[in-house]
């Protein structure tokens, strides 16, 4: 196989792949028109592709082999299973697609901030080494009190190799904890730690509840029963997380539990989703309630990260300018206090 696919190249192919589906082309005729926009080393992967195709592998393991994204490749998954190909991988795609875009625009949003922080951080360090003892020399000479900004920043230069060993410490202290602990629990509990992130936490609830409901609508719509759809998932080998809570839940429905309260044992869903359920149940019409629902969560999600990416924006913009007024206050105080002084 070739390099591995950048993850926005994977979630197009996809896209253009359910887009061929859904005018009619076969699987393979699809891979075989795509493969002519593709770079050398891509169709390589492709050709490969296709023999696995011929010799009756499922696309999901292709794309597993491919090193598709394992988010991708349970679309897929469950796509196989529904029957719904086209629109699934589709919908999927676009999904990525537009958490990558959100990424690239966060990435963006930090690259220009980060690298005036590093340039006034560079500055910070020539005024407080070189301009400031100057500064304080000539005070003493003239007999005057250094200002109270002087002295602030002489304070901040003290904190600063403290407050840099201890975010190196917190950092490795992360590292250790995801290596020793974190990796080692299973994928439904890491799941919902990862919910009780301040801020982030609401995002990752969202996106498991759009990606729990929306793939259940699917399996409903194709005429599976409670027990067939969970079992769908838990026979899912490429994504751990979806196994074990199909597993999970069929032994919570074996035991006599309801399927809306099994569902509200996990805290890593939203609130409403076992609310959803019920209803569902009750007027028939569950695929639908689940799909709409999959659809409010992800509108939810993007809404919620366009606020987070406007508070960001200002936030770091505002902290750049203060950085940057007390440089120049920096400079400019001491001059006037010592031609005062003159």
């Amino acid at each position: 196989m070739g390099t591995k696919w950048p993850a926005e190249e994977q979630a197009r192919f996809l896209k253009r792949t359910g887009e061929l589906l859904s005018r009619g082309y076969p699987l393979a005729e699809a891979f075989e028109s795509l493969s002519f926009y593709l770079e050398k080393k891509r169709k390589e992967d492709i050709k490969n592709s296709l023999r696995n195709l011929r010799e009756g592998y499922p696309l999901h393991l292709i794309l597993g082999k491919l090193g598709f994204k394992k988010e991708l490749v349970s679309y897929v998954y469950f796509a196989e299973q529904h029957g719904s190909l086209a629109k699934a991988v589709i919908e999927g795609s676009e999904m990525v697609l537009r958490r990558n875009s959100d990424y690239q625009r966060l990435k963006r949003l930090g690259t220009y901030p980060l690298f005036l922080v590093i340039l006034t951080g560079v500055l910070f360090y020539f005024i407080q080494q070189i301009l400031l003892p100057k500064f304080t020399a000539l005070f003493n000479d003239m007999d005057l009190a250094p200002n109270i900004f002087i002295r602030f920043i002489n304070a901040s230069s003290s904190l600063l190799p403290v407050l840099s060993s201890l975010i190196v410490a917190a950092a490795i202290i992360c590292y250790a904890f995801y290596i020793a602990v974190f990796k080692n629990i299973p994928p439904v509990k890491q799941r919902i730690l990862l919910t009780k992130i301040p801020v982030v936490g609401k995002l990752m609830k969202l996106y498991y509840t759009h990606y729990f409901s929306s793939q259940l609508s699917y399996l409903f719509a194709g005429g599976l029963s409670v027990f067939g759809a969970l079992k769908i998932f838990e026979e899912n080998l490429q994504d751990d997380f979806s196994a074990e809570l199909g597993k999970d839940l069929i032994m919570k429905l074996l035991k006599g539990q309801d399927f809306d309260e099994a569902i509200l044992d996990y805290t890593l869903f939203e609130a409403e989703l076992p609310r959803i359920v019920r209803h569902g149940q009750k007027n028939g019409k569950l695929d639908q309630e689940l799909y709409f629902y999959s659809r409010h969560c992800l509108n939810q999600l993007e809404e919620r990260t366009e606020k987070m990416m406007k508070v960001i924006q200002p936030l770091l913009y505002s902290f750049i300018g203060l950085l940057i007024i007390s440089l120049y206050l920096a400079i400019l105080l001491p001059m006037f206090q010592l031609i005062q002084g003159i």
